[in-house]
């Protein structure tokens, strides 16, 4: 192959009058260019880690206090009360001037020092205070306005778990638990609790590593529907019709993104106070190992080329040339000439994906055993060190046709599993371009949770269309230098054996694919504009109605596990808010008893019930949660090779209604007031219980919510589009309950269905 060629720097050949070298000019240029980039970047973040760590002073700030230290000295006066004098004493010989410089310096290093390390620990404890979260609106106390630090509570976390599961249990059932949380409390939960101290005074977050551990990369089933997630691109617009535009220059955009990761010049995400933005780190160049007890999470520096599938073929596309970015016309030309390339797949190539979305100890089994050597193991590097993964997909999809609705529903199917082996389900995240322009995201979750990779999205979709734009024709704007080397198609040499694993693995991948009952909806009759003026928090109102929509589908009440990020702290991920409430309850039974209750009544159990599910979010983000403190214990126990009842009871537990709200998180790079249209539909998972639902959510704007609900079909009592249809009418009886004369006028508002085709 000529690509093969290119990438040989020298050959040579032995004659009769000795030995002939060939240098190839071209190659030479690459590796030297190559080189300067990789420099390059290690000069950049030699000086990103110089400036992290002085801050928070900077570098010239050292030059300052060895000139103050100086100055005083030279009045004659001893800044160091001795020291300087000491430090010289230990100086090897030197003239007086020079060792009184010497020293002086040393000196002046040494306090510095002790001035950053003094800083940050203020900066540490100021950060630590998170009683600012649960002061009302408009008022602050003392404590607040004076920042003081919050202490650590060892408290466990038992009463308030007892108090989450009192709705759901009877009287006998929860007395039996109360004794075995007693029990747990007195006798191992100290003993647990100590491993726990330990380990939070030696490690940077005594959760994380375990919970990345336990909860992802040991579990053996299918990670496609059962932990990869998706994103949706814009509801109502498509910026270009065009495949290959598209992928230019949304690709491009991606790489912008890292560019700016790389030199650490992204505006951090913050609250009050700015969040950990640990899990960043491994957006790109980052694939999930399979093994046959668990699973490995692998990242590499960098990676100048991402992989393409296409009609059962891989290509590595590279993106840089000659040291620069390939502009976004540049990557539609070699796009296209993917698009256009008729070779067919080499014999197994085409199936392939299937083993990552299939179970892990195959797939392990398999990549040892096949993938370990020779061409398919540098193919299967190839893939796993590439930036990121693009699917060109020959379907169409998006809001559109007779049935928007309906497509919206395929759209997520799509987006959350395809053909189960059209996607690199281990990759950090696979990147989707439609026939028809549209595009979505299929993201591993190991590495981060859904608002890091959120964050990348919106940025990438508003570059796309905002910066970056296209021309009258729908093509990338700019130049194309034709020279550019082709997209190089991988090769493979795969064994019947190899096929027939990888048959094993698609037949269970598309058994659960086809088992996930999918319904996607955009509620536009009202939105947090009109929540808001209620005086009621817009994801308490949300988590209520799907409280009652439940009730009203089931008649009883369930677990319901509510995402709550804790990137307060460093290296945080997530914690549970147990949405289920005995307060929340109290209120359904009273809105739905057969008794009549006066509105007022059930008004003033609606605000209980949200105020409590605002304190157990706040509980959640500032680490005072329930579950990752019981799950930590478990493990303990586990390591410790003891049982404990309570806590194997704690964990057993199903999630039947597991629910999150993808965040908008930079609302500057969209313009919602004057281009309304560019609102994205938000993401989706699949459900965690088989008989329970997934539930994601996402408000947008004043006036609009969407949603995204999974089942499974082989449960009798669950069925998405009915439980979004009990969602629907739960979001307007809480809305007539709070304000009747709003929910009047926006009937009338509303008599016009606003769910259109996109144009």
């Amino acid at each position: 192959m000529a690509e093969a060629h290119q990438a040989v720097a020298f050959q040579f050949t032995v004659t009769p009058d000795g030995i002939d070298l060939q240098l190839s000019h071209q190659a030479l240029t690459e590796i030297y260019l190559s080189g300067m980039r990789s420099w390059k970047k290690r000069i950049v973040r030699i000086k990103n880690s110089v400036i992290t760590g002085v801050y928070p002073a900077s570098p010239s700030s050292w030059l300052f206090v060895v000139i103050a230290i100086l100055a005083t000295m030279y009045t004659r006066s001893d800044p160091s009360m001795g020291l300087i004098a000491k430090i010289q004493e230990h100086l090897p010989s030197m003239s007086t001037q020079c060792q009184a410089v010497v020293s002086a310096v040393l000196f002046s290093t040494m306090l510095w020092l002790m001035l950053i390390f003094t800083m940050r620990l203020c900066l540490k404890q100021l950060l630590s205070y998170h009683r600012w979260m649960f002061e009302q609106h408009g008022k602050m106390s003392t404590t607040t306005k004076i920042w003081v630090v919050s202490t650590f509570s060892s408290v466990f976390p038992l009463p308030s778990y007892l108090e989450s599961v009192r709705p759901l249990m009877d009287d006998k059932e929860y007395e039996r638990m109360t004794k075995l949380a007693a029990e747990f409390e007195s006798s191992l939960g100290n003993r647990l609790q100590w491993y726990l101290k330990l380990k939070a005074l030696w490690a940077s977050n005594y959760v994380s590593d375990w919970w990345e551990e336990y909860v992802y990369l040991r579990g053996r089933s299918p990670i496609m529907v059962n932990s990869n997630y998706y994103g949706m691109d814009f509801l109502y617009v498509t910026p270009t019709p065009i495949q290959a535009a598209r992928a230019g220059n949304s690709i491009h955009s991606f790489f912008l993104y890292r560019r700016k990761l790389n030199k650490e010049e992204l505006k951090p995400v913050s609250t009050v106070i700015p969040l950990c933005a640990a899990q960043c780190e491994r957006i790109f160049n980052t694939t999930r190992i399979p093994g046959e007890e668990t699973d490995t999470v692998q990242h590499w520096q960098d990676s100048d080329y991402i992989v393409v599938y296409h009609r059962g073929r891989y290509f590595r596309l590279r993106v840089y040339q000659a040291g620069r970015l390939l502009s976004p016309r540049e990557i539609e030309f070699q796009i296209q000439r993917i698009l256009d390339d008729p070779s067919p797949p080499s014999k197994g190539e085409a199936k392939l994906g299937a083993l990552t979305a299939g179970d892990r100890v195959p797939w392990a089994k398999a990549r040892t055993k096949y993938f370990s050597s020779g061409i398919n193991k540098r193919s299967l590097d190839c893939i796993e060190k590439a930036a990121f993964f693009v699917t060109l997909d020959d379907e169409e999809q998006g809001m559109m046709g007779d049935d928007p609705a309906a497509s919206l529903d395929r759209y997520a199917k799509s987006l959350l599993h395809g053909k189960c082996y059209d996607r690199w389900f281990d990759k950090s995240f696979t990147v989707v371009y439609y026939k028809n322009g549209k595009n979505g995201i299929n993201a591993e979750h190991s590495w981060a949770d859904a608002p890091v990779l959120a964050h990348v999205w919106e940025y990438t979709l508003a570059t796309d269309s905002f910066q970056l734009g296209y021309n009258a024709e729908g093509h990338c704007k700019g130049d194309v230098d034709p020279s550019l080397p082709r997209p190089v198609k991988l090769s493979w040499e795969i064994p019947p054996e190899c096929e027939e694993q990888i048959a094993q693995s698609l037949a269970v991948a598309q058994a659960l694919a086809d088992d996930v009952d999918f319904h996607v909806f955009s509620f536009q009759e009202f939105g947090k504009g009109k929540v808001k003026k209620c005086r009621v928090s817009p994801d308490g109102f949300i988590q209520m109605a799907l409280q009652l929509a439940y009730f009203r589908e089931r008649g009883t009440f369930c677990l319901t596990y509510e995402a709550s990020m804790t990137r307060l702290f460093r290296e945080g991920r997530t914690e549970t808010v147990r949405s289920c409430t005995n307060e929340s309850s109290a209120f359904i039974r009273a809105l739905e008893g057969g008794e009549v209750r006066a509105a007022d009544v059930c008004k003033h159990l609606f605000r209980v019930a949200t105020e409590k599910h605002q304190l157990l979010y706040r509980l959640a983000m500032t680490g005072a949660g329930i579950d990752r403190h019981l799950f930590c214990l478990y493990v303990v126990s586990k390591y410790l090779g003891v049982e404990s009842p309570f806590l194997k009871e704690v964990l057993s537990e199903p999630w039947r209604l597991s629910t999150s709200q993808t965040p908008i998180q930079q609302v500057e790079l969209f313009d919602i007031d004057n281009h309304p249209e560019y609102v994205s539909c938000g993401g989706g998972f699949g459900p965690v219980a088989d008989d329970g639902y997934g539930v994601s959510y996402c408000v947008l704007g004043e006036n609009m919510i969407n949603f995204h609900i999974s089942c499974k079909h082989s449960c009798p009592d669950t069925d998405a589009h009915k439980f979004g249809d009990q969602i629907r009418q739960a979001l307007r009886d809480l809305l007539k309950l709070l304000s009747p004369s709003q929910t009047e006028a926006s009937k009338t508002e509303e008599s016009q269905p606003k769910v259109k085709k996109e144009q």
